[in-house]
């Protein structure tokens, strides 16, 4: 049954593949923000005292050590306490439809809310934060400088949001083949026909190769599912959404292990076999993922320059 679920994918895939535009674009090597109210963002994000205990940041769990992710399967917040899912990485989230991986927040400031105020995160309130700010005659001033007014809450969102929006990171190898300033080597342009032709490029596609559709996660073989994940059926109540996330971008991969919503996969090969297995319907050779993981490889663009050490 695996052979002719291969052979399927492999006959239906190859035509797309050959006939169709280039599914990837690279990251613009440019963005515009407004760099002091991402400077402000980018303290925020690394202040535990918007936590309730005052243990726990956004990069807590988002690490530029790590690629903007969590280098534990879950997150862990304040007084100890553990999350559900696998914090993804903040870099390029920009260029996500949806944030979260149920997609439950519409844009950057809508998502930065939500850990704030979850309580097995950072268990915080608007007023608390706010009072902090204004005590604090170091943000007074860079309120006053960048919204021309006291520390809100609101404004808080906004900052934090700008910073993030900033954490692209561009020219990565693959940009610079799109843009034909480069050559793959063979083993990593084997990979990306193979990363065609098997189908990846049906949901990891676009400027973030991933993170623009919603997708079932098990779709030939089931995936075991648990009343916590957070996954569509969380919003929807809708059994058809049970293990449906928001696809993941691919970008920095190899610096956001582990792997998937719940953090079970701890290398790139061990992903490979969980998601062919589990949606294309067929195990991989080890030639096979030797050749994805170099392709995988060429997606690690540059450290975003807000955050480089000067």
């Amino acid at each position: 049954m695996k052979h002719i679920y291969r052979i399927v994918i492999l006959i239906t895939s190859l035509g797309s593949v050959l006939f169709a535009h280039e599914p990837i674009k690279p990251i613009p090597q440019h963005l515009d923000y407004n760099k002091e109210k991402a400077e402000l963002g980018k303290l925020l994000f690394v202040d535990p005292r918007l936590s309730s205990d005052g243990t726990v940041a956004c990069v807590s769990c988002h690490s530029f050590d790590h690629g903007g992710a969590d280098p534990r399967p879950v997150s862990i917040g304040v007084r100890g306490s553990k999350g559900c899912a696998n914090a993804p990485t903040v870099y390029n989230s920009y260029f996500n439809f949806r944030q979260f991986w149920n997609g439950r927040a519409k844009d950057l400031k809508e998502q930065a809310n939500g850990p704030i105020h979850n309580p097995v995160e950072m268990d915080m309130v608007p007023e608390k934060i706010e009072k902090y700010l204004k005590e604090n005659k170091y943000y007074r001033s860079l309120f006053k400088k960048v919204f021309k007014n006291e520390p809100k809450y609101d404004y808080v969102l906004d900052a934090i949001a700008e910073f993030e929006k900033a954490l692209f990171t561009p020219n990565c190898k693959f940009d610079q083949y799109l843009r034909n300033e480069t050559k793959l080597s063979p083993k990593e342009a084997k990979g990306y026909r193979l990363f065609k032709m098997f189908g990846c490029i049906t949901c990891h596609n676009g400027v973030n190769i991933g993170g623009n559709s919603f997708q079932k996660f098990g779709l030939i073989f089931s995936y075991e599912w648990k009343s916590d994940f957070p996954d569509r059926y969380a919003i929807t109540k809708k059994p058809q959404d049970k293990n449906v996330y928001k696809v993941p971008t691919l970008r920095n991969i190899v610096l956001t292990s582990p792997y998937l919503h719940d953090g079970s996969a701890a290398t790139l090969q061990e992903v490979l076999q969980k998601m062919s297995y589990h949606n294309l319907g067929f195990d991989l050779n080890k030639e096979e993922i030797d050749a994805l993981v170099a392709f995988m490889k060429t997606l690690t663009g540059e450290v975003p320059k807000i955050i480089q050490k000067k």
